[in-house]
């Protein structure tokens, strides 16, 4: 079973799965076939595919030579993009595309923190903004992890970055979206912020606190963080003024 995602994002999976084998062969690509049109985009159907790969076409994104149809073995042939289409995907490389979803970097396999991401930081994401938060175990995607995990940030709408563990990987894809001019909010255990900080080049930036002895005071500061750092209002008339310390 295909992971679904929205269709404005297997849209840009689309686009930018032809703006990489078209650099990379340096031709159009000579056919593809509606399986591998679903498959790139992570659609739900190759139908539905196949139709979005058109209205892309009808869009003036997409430019094909010939196509044969017949269903689910509907064929597309001399697959390119438009310079409309190269300057989307220049853009998604960018990290200018921002879909509705916000990720997650921090260390795996700590029953403390998977605890706390599962029972409250996650749940207070999607009840504040409506988007899920994502990590790098929420994708089944085959192929090389270091390059799924930029995707995944290059696409995210906002990044949420524990710190709690100085985990070299998630200080990574926080600099890395911080070069892209994603959102970054910083979170980190109480104790451990209250003890020793973290590292002198974030310790400077907005972080939250979290404890899971006070679950409700990092609900508040985080919402407060969160929706500032999107550009949306509190949506309930309090003070975003005590954002999270740093």
């Amino acid at each position: 079973m295909r992971e679904f995602v929205s269709p404005a994002l297997q849209a840009m999976n689309l686009i930018r799965f032809i703006g990489d084998k078209v650099t990379q062969d340096g031709v159009p690509i000579g056919m593809l076939t509606a399986q591998e049109v679903g498959q790139q985009a992570k659609s739900p159907s190759d139908p539905f595919a196949a139709q979005l790969f058109l209205d892309l076409h009808s869009a003036g994104k997409i430019i094909y030579e010939t196509r044969a149809l017949g269903g689910s073995d509907t064929k597309f042939y001399g697959v390119n993009l438009s310079l409309v289409g190269w300057q989307e995907y220049e853009d998604e490389q960018r990290g200018e595309f921002a879909a509705s979803y916000g990720f997650l970097a921090m260390e795996f396999n700590n029953c403390e923190l998977e605890c706390f991401v599962r029972e409250i930081l996650k749940p207070t994401i999607l009840k504040a903004v409506g988007f899920e938060l994502i990590d790098m175990r929420d994708s089944s995607e085959a192929g090389i992890i270091d390059n799924i995990m930029r995707v995944r940030i290059r696409d995210s709408r906002f990044v949420i970055v524990d710190l709690t563990h100085d985990n070299n990987g998630a200080y990574w894809e926080a600099g890395y979206a911080e070069g892209l001019g994603k959102p970054v909010i910083y979170i980190c255990e109480q104790g451990k912020f209250d003890s020793e900080s973290t590292h002198f080049d974030t310790n400077h930036c907005t972080t939250v606190p979290w404890s899971l002895d006070e679950p409700e005071e990092f609900k508040k500061r985080m919402i407060a963080t969160l929706r500032q750092s999107l550009g949306l209002d509190s949506g309930n008339g309090e003070s975003t003024e005590f954002l999270g310390q740093g």
